[in-house]
């Protein structure tokens, strides 16, 4: 409920705070006392457009904030987690904001948090419900009378029923719609599909081939250069041509030519060459003879490392060509060559779905008919349970009017059957809340027809056989008893006590039969301040209140009869 209202610089009002208790606060005052200015600015925290001229005069700013309290299950709690506003405690008060520049521009908070003007005005309608002479929140929007007759008087887990059929036939219908185009993108692009498959099964990528050939391929290319460097070390050891006779031959030749220094066994003259010269000359040849051996022995490793090392070309051009052929699809398909396996395998699903689509179309049509049968049947039920409920709710106010003094009118609920695309959760129809304000008068929309004060009693008779059902706390009337006095007057305020055991109701009245049923009495009124105007609002006591009421019965003269018959109004109550 509203539990603080605080005002600053709106237009009379320079600072204000009021607290409003539970039940039915009163709001009276003469004529012009600034009784308006409260609403609007009530108005102006519930999100309600904002304007200039609501800046008190010489003020940068006008400020309003108004602070209810919840229970811990409010549907509010739902909305502020959809929104991100963080409560650290369900029962912490929540706070609405509102700051208006004098270049009318506007600013909105929820607990000080910055919001939309749209998100204040989302919650507002959560907590407060407003019907005036000139703006009816609540009551006169059609899309909230479903709800209310489904509050009056039809069982929650019939709704319940509903709303679950609605969502089985809607998640039937979703998935069959699904499969279809499923079906149709398979269809369109079937030849496409079928040669990716082909060429992808032909290629048969397996799992992590890629690696294995990059790693298969780059020791090939090793192996591939070992065995050019051996071939070519051997080349070098062989003999080239006759001009070019190799290490081998050279080494033979050179030994030759040493050992013409030396004496021949059969020489008869070995002092011929000198015994250092001999020594030295042996000494060369032995050299020669082991660099012979030393490089024969160079060749045959060379030889032996040639023939394990042989290369084979045609494995690594194998090798290359199945690297390149899985890059050049995986590339085709935008994938990477380690997914070309789960593309095929989806490929291969997309075909196998193709192929079994009608039937499996056929299952969903048969499921898609059976949720929406069963809809329909429970839709049917919610529908009778309305028609009873819509027949019991029009006895009921109707009960009411004739005290409100709209014993002329007629009440109707009409329930409004929906074309099958708009069919929802809540069933198959629509209501309307409708009323002739005088015989003969053919009923139309409550709005429409009704005037302000009549709308608003209509309003108070709805909420009587209501009490209790509605998750908005606090109802506020402005002039419910505007053109009626005496005995409905009284009705009226009997009516709003009433209300008032269930939800917070607040009235703007200039009746004492209604200011008298209040549970706590506000008074507004109005001043001149150093040369400026200002509206106040006080709570009144007991005997203030009693002064009050007198004012009311006899105007700015209270005469002692005046003030009796206060003492009767408050002591009836």
């Amino acid at each position: 409920m509203l539990t603080q209202l605080s005002i600053r610089d709106v237009v009379l009002i320079e600072k204000l705070d009021l607290a409003f208790p539970p039940g039915l606060t009163v709001l009276t005052g003469e004529t012009g006392a600034g009784k308006s200015i409260l609403l609007d600015s009530l108005g102006l925290a519930l999100g309600e457009r904002a304007s200039a001229s609501l800046v008190r005069a010489g003020c940068e700013q006008a400020s309003v904030s108004a602070s209810f309290e919840i229970a811990p299950d409010h549907p509010l709690h739902q909305l502020f987690s959809e929104q991100g506003i963080v409560l650290d405690d369900v029962r912490e008060p929540v706070l609405l904001r509102r700051v208006v520049t004098t270049d009318g521009r506007s600013r909105a908070y929820i607990n000080d948090q910055p919001v939309a003007v749209s998100l204040l005005r989302r919650a507002a309608t959560l907590l407060v419900e407003i019907q005036g002479q000139h703006e009816q929140m609540g009551l006169a929007d059609q899309s909230t009378h479903l709800d209310l007759l489904d509050a009056f008087g039809v069982p929650g887990p019939l709704r319940t029923r509903t709303a679950g059929a609605y969502r089985k036939w809607i998640e039937a219908t979703a998935a069959l719609a699904a499969a279809r185009a499923e079906m149709e993108n398979a269809a369109r692009e079937e030849d496409w599909l079928r040669q990716a498959v082909d060429d992808l099964s032909t290629l048969a990528p397996q799992e992590d081939e890629e690696t294995q050939l990059a790693g298969l391929r780059q020791a090939l290319q090793q192996g591939e250069r070992r065995a050019e460097a051996i071939a070519a070390a051997l080349a070098d050891l062989a003999p080239r041509d006759r001009r070019s006779p190799g290490p081998a031959s050279a080494l033979r030749n050179a030994s030759r030519a040493l050992q013409r220094l030396l004496p021949a066994p059969t020489d008869l003259n070995p002092e011929a060459v000198g015994a250092a010269e001999q020594e030295a000359a042996q000494e060369a040849l032995n050299a020669l003879e082991r660099a012979e051996e030393a490089l024969a022995e160079a060749e045959s490793m060379l030889s032996r490392l040639a023939s394990d090392a042989q290369a084979d070309p045609r494995l690594l051009e194998q090798t290359e060509e199945r690297l390149f052929a899985l890059r050049a699809e995986a590339r085709k398909h935008g994938v990477s060559v380690p997914e070309l396996p789960g593309l095929l395998a989806a490929f291969n699903d997309r075909l196998a779905a193709l192929d079994s689509g009608n039937a499996r179309i056929e299952v969903l049509e048969k499921t898609v008919t059976e949720t929406r049968a069963r809809f329909e049947e429970v839709a049917l039920e919610l529908t009778a349970a309305r028609e009873k409920a819509a027949r019991r709710l029009e006895q009921a106010v109707m009960a009411e009017l004739k005290p409100l003094k709209l014993e002329r009118a007629r009440f109707i609920v009409s329930l409004l059957p929906l074309e099958a695309e708009a069919w929802n959760a809540r069933g198959k129809e629509q209501a309307s809340f409708l009323i002739a304000a005088n015989p003969g008068q053919p009923p139309g929309p409550l709005a429409k027809v009704a005037s302000g004060g009549e709308l608003s009693r209509l309003m108070l008779a709805l909420k009587v056989v209501l009490a209790g059902r509605s998750a908005i706390p606090t109802l506020v009337f402005d002039e419910v008893d505007s053109g009626v006095g005496g005995a409905t007057a009284s009705a009226i305020g009997e009516r709003l006590y009433t209300v008032g055991r269930s939800v917070q109701v607040l009235v703007v009245t200039h009746s004492p039969q209604v200011a008298a049923r209040g549970d706590a009495h506000l008074r507004i009124s109005k001043s001149v301040n150093r040369g400026r105007t200002e509206t106040h609002a006080a709570p009144l006591d007991a005997q203030a209140r009693r002064e009050e009421i007198a004012r009311m019965l006899s105007g700015d003269t209270i005469t002692p009869a005046a003030r009796a018959a206060a003492d009767s109004l408050l002591k009836g109550v």
